[in-house]
């Protein structure tokens, strides 16, 4: 099983670490695309931060993410899961695995980056500020530039197994599965059910549902199940008691749509 997570907007500090080791990280076939990337973000923000902010969309207040990423090559690093924060990576837990589920975690979880293309949670890396939504003056949008590197890299990723898309939509634009991989995995909706005057009503959440989707990933992690298609994931996640609504595709080279059903939103 192979597991997309968006990164968070928000990250921890480097810390004082080891600077960045480009020739470690995961993916090797991703490294000539992440170099440039790197090469041109470091640039830009040393060389002009009022571009640079404008860049990266960042408000006056944020004025300090330039000068981290000025100093990206030298700033200490962190294993990526120590480094993502937020609503789903709180919710995951990854510190409070059993050991068990946190080898399972290395081998399964892959961060999708504007920066790196795809980490795994174990490489360690500094932080950061690059959304995938940003276009850089050289390479262009990121969301184009990493479609090609991506596409030679994430399928032998995924191997003959289930993919788990969780990723937000403008990271999920940088790679799509395509033909009979893309029958292999299943993209995630959190719907909360509310009953109201009697009547059942739906809405998509959005915050929370990053929260549910830290929940179920750690679940199954958890629970060392190891589903191989989106089918058996739905019958997983049911016997985890999540509540799962989903239908195969009507047609060929689509992926699952898969609808998990909360009634409290925490």
């Amino acid at each position: 099983m192979l597991v997309l997570l968006p990164p968070s907007e928000g990250k921890a500090a480097s810390g004082r670490g080891a600077p960045l080791k480009p020739e470690s990280l995961s993916l090797p076939g991703l490294a000539e695309a992440r170099a440039a990337v790197l090469g041109e973000l470091v640039g830009l923000c040393r060389a002009d931060e009022e571009k640079a902010r404008d860049v990266l969309g960042l408000s006056e207040g944020l004025r300090g993410e330039v000068a981290k990423n000025a100093v990206l090559e030298t700033a200490g690093a962190r294993p990526a899961g120590e480094i993502y924060t937020g609503v789903l990576y709180d919710a995951l837990g990854l510190a409070t695995l059993a050991p068990a589920a946190r080898r399972r975690a290395r081998r399964a979880l892959l961060v999708c980056s504007g920066l790196w293309g795809a980490v795994r949670v174990d490489d360690r890396i500094p932080s950061y500020r690059c959304s995938m939504g940003v276009k850089l003056p050289g390479l262009g949008a990121l969301g184009a530039y990493w479609r090609t590197p991506l596409a030679s890299v994430l399928p032998e990723a995924a191997g003959d197994g289930l993919v788990l898309d969780l990723r937000s939509s403008a990271y999920a634009a940088a790679w799509r599965p395509k033909g009979e991989l893309a029958e292999r995995t299943a993209t995630v909706r959190v719907l909360h059910a509310q009953v109201v005057d009697g009547v059942e009503k739906r809405s998509v959440v959005s915050h929370f549902n990053k929260a549910t989707k830290g929940r179920m990933v750690r679940s199954l992690l958890e629970s060392g199940t190891a589903p191989e298609d989106p089918a058996t994931l739905v019958e997983a996640l049911r016997d985890l008691g999540y509540t799962v609504e989903a239908e195969a595709p009507v047609r060929a080279g689509r992926p699952w749509a898969l609808d998990v059903v909360v009634t409290e939103i925490h």
